[in-house]
Formats: structure tokens, C-alpha cells, sequence
């Protein structure tokens, strides 16, 4: 049997709590044994942490110790898998460059607030995660994120569509979805989960929500089956 680890906290504006206990039935669900913590001392184990196959972030506007970043870190790049959405992965620990390393992007606005309306575009044939899937309308915040150019995009939205500073550059479309690596560990992002009722009022959110965390699951299995080598990852460990 799969085990995830899922640690909720920080702002209560997220609803760190709900949107964790919806990942937790999602898992179980699918056959997973789930261990949910409120905080981030479940995290201050590497060794611990390795017994899992997935990980779940679900915590906002937070600050994380350096050890148990570094254990998070370890784990992944071992084949844990990694997963969150909105603020509760990529608006997490604001101070540390290497979670946004890690996770691929990070939050810098939302432009309107909450309650724009918008459209979710799916990269038709970009992952197995979003096949059959098709474009999708949100009513929520709109995500802005600076993020890392090795992200493998699974959806977008296409920017400005209200007047703010950023309405002067050129229209982008901005990842919405996406999947990266950490050494072995696969890593997974979805922008939407402002409040949890965002995957009920838009279904095709939380069929994307699910498929992601699923398949950064699977990559532990995949390196153990392929007996696939971390150490090489590990060249710069000594410099953190």
C-alpha cells in the first residue's frame, strides 16, 4: 500500500485545513494510507520521510526550518513524490529559495483579487495527467507566479485581464499546471485551491488535482523498480 504525508498550516485564509482533508479522501480513495499533520514537525525526519511516497504541502505564508527543508529535499530527490496547490506549495515558505527551487515557482500576485472569472487552457498532449481533458472556467484568484523555466506545463491562463502594473507588457499565458523534477522525485503544481470549494464548483480542477498527485506518487516505485542512482544529484549537497 501507497503511504502519503500530508502537513497543513499556516494562513487560515486558504483553508489549509478543508483543502487537506479533500487530499486526504482523494488518496484514500485511491488505495492510499494517509498521514495528516497539522504543522511541520512531521518533517523532521529525512529518514521518516523516505517511508512515504507521496507529500503533500497545504500550508501558506509560513516559515520552514532550514533542517527540515533540507530533509524535504532529501526525500524527493531520493523518489518521494511532491505535490500542492495554490498558495499551499508555491506560497509557502516566502523566505526560502530552495523550496521555490524545489517546487518550481512561486506566488508574486494576483491581480483583481478574488472572484475573477477566467479560462484554464489545457496542453493538449503535454502529459498522460491531462489527457481527455478539456478547457475549463475558474471563478477565483487569478495566479501570477514567477517560475522555473524547466517546468513541464500542463495548463495555462492567459494574462492581463484586469488593469494592473503588469497590463503594460505584452499578454502571457501563464502555467497554471505543471510537472518538474527533483533529482528522482517527481513534483507536481496546480495554481487553483484558493478556497476548497473551487474544486467542487470546477470538477476538472480536482480531476487535475488528482491525476497530479498520483503520478509524483509513482516515482518512488520507478527508481526502486529501475534501481535508479541519487547520488549524482547529491555534487552539491555540501554547499547549502
Amino acid at each position: 500500500m501507497k503511504k502519503a504525508l500530508i502537513f497543513w498550516g499556516g494562513w487560515n485564509g486558504h483553508e489549509p485545513e478543508k483543502v487537506s482533508l479533500r487530499f486526504e479522501r482523494i488518496l484514500e480513495r485511491n488505495g492510499f494510507s494517509v498521514e495528516r499533520c497539522e504543522g511541520m514537525e512531521c518533517l523532521a525526519s529525512a529518514e521518516q520521510l523516505l517511508t512515504y511516497d507521496l507529500i503533500v504541502a497545504c500550508v501558506t505564508m509560513s516559515t520552514i526550518p532550514r533542517e527540515y527543508e533540507k530533509n524535504v529535499s532529501y526525500a524527493i530527490s531520493r523518489g518521494v513524490g511532491l505535490a500542492g496547490c495554490h498558495g499551499g506549495m508555491c506560497d509557502a515558505f516566502r523566505a526560502s529559495t530552495e523550496w521555490q527551487f524545489i517546487t518550481g515557482g512561486q506566488w508574486v500576485s494576483h491581480p483583481g483579487g478574488d472572484g475573477i472569472r477566467y479560462t484554464v487552457n489545457i496542453c493538449r498532449g503535454s502529459s498522460p495527467i491531462v489527457e481527455g481533458l478539456e478547457d475549463f472556467e475558474v471563478t477565483s484568484e487569478h495566479y501570477y507566479l514567477h517560475i522555473d523555466p524547466s517546468i513541464e506545463v500542463l495548463a495555462t491562463t492567459r494574462f492581463p485581464l484586469v488593469n494592473f502594473y503588469h497590463a503594460a507588457n505584452k499578454p502571457v499565458d501563464m502555467p497554471v499546471a505543471w510537472t518538474k523534477y527533483w533529482g528522482l522525485g517527481r513534483v507536481f503544481y496546480c495554481s487553483l485551491g484558493h478556497h476548497d470549494d473551487v474544486f467542487d464548483n470546477s470538477p476538472t480542477a480536482n480531476i487535475l488535482m488528482e491525476r497530479g498527485m498520483l503520478w509524483a506518487a509513482e516515482g518512488k516505485a520507478y527508481v526502486e523498480e529501475h534501481s535508479l542512482d541519487a547520488e549524482k544529484y547529491d555534487n552539491n549537497a555540501k554547499m547549502y
